[in-house]
């Protein structure tokens, strides 16, 4: 299998504007998340696929690849399908830019899901992380996901999920990793779907695969790092750094 990774970077994020372009440590957010996706040794190839001449600049500069899309997409997701429909490609792995701490192992493991008999029926998978400390629980900037007994996913949500409506058993609850594995006539297909009302609502995106029916395989990882949403997460970043 010819295996990518394709990072989708924007300029303008929502909630922290320029967050791909801060400095962590002594390099920008988006150089960590490239050179160490490039470092793991699973892919053919690696791309940043941005809308900004600033982070376009930032990778070539550094000897990386990156191409230029659209500005207008919905989501990470459909931005890089623009760059991949003319791409040979058989599984494309979508590392978000604002994962500075992306490694090898994690990445291995989301890829593996789609080896053997059973990986042959995965068309999208991704990852998740357990969750113990309630303030993270409790907030919206952390996507929640809960599964069935064989780790495929029920439903993605800021909200908490599952609710504790018990408070006498023992709940886990997973983080989700905003990194993603599609086959790639699953990620074009994705992109050819109008935006669905519970991703809208709740601005995830891989609700959109769940409600058209498409199952997304998930696989439980170790700490993963932190993920940079706002500007405490890159204060916690450097710390970790």
């Amino acid at each position: 299998m010819k295996i990518i990774a394709m990072i989708p970077a924007r300029y303008a994020a929502t909630r922290f504007p320029a967050k791909l372009m801060q400095k962590l440590g002594d390099k920008t957010v988006i150089r960590h998340t490239y050179e160490n996706t490039v470092a793991t040794g699973l892919f053919d190839e690696v791309i940043v696929v941005t809308d900004s001449e600033i982070i376009f600049e930032e990778i070539t500069a550094h000897g990386g690849k990156s191409i230029r899309s659209r500005k207008s997409h919905e989501s990470g997701s459909d931005r890089i399908a623009e760059a991949a429909e003319q791409l040979d490609v058989d599984i494309i792995v979508n590392v978000q830019g604002d994962e500075p701490f992306v490694k090898k192992g994690p990445l291995e493991k989301l890829i593996g899901l789609f080896q053997g008999e059973a990986g042959a029926r995965v068309q999208v998978a991704s990852l998740m992380q357990r969750m113990t400390e309630s303030r993270f629980i409790q907030d919206e900037n952390y996507v929640k996901v809960a599964v069935d007994k064989n780790d495929n996913a029920l439903f993605f949500s800021r909200s908490v999920i599952p609710y504790p409506r018990n408070k006498e058993i023992s709940i886990d609850y997973y983080e989700h990793i905003g990194i993603y594995a599609f086959r790639k006539q699953a990620l074009l297909t994705f992109s050819s779907w109008d935006m669905t009302p519970l991703e809208a609502a709740e601005k995830i995106e891989c609700l959109r695969y769940l409600e058209n029916g498409v199952s997304i395989k998930m696989a439980l990882t170790d700490y993963m790092g932190v993920e940079i949403d706002t500007p405490e997460d890159l204060q916690r970043a450097s710390l970790l750094l």
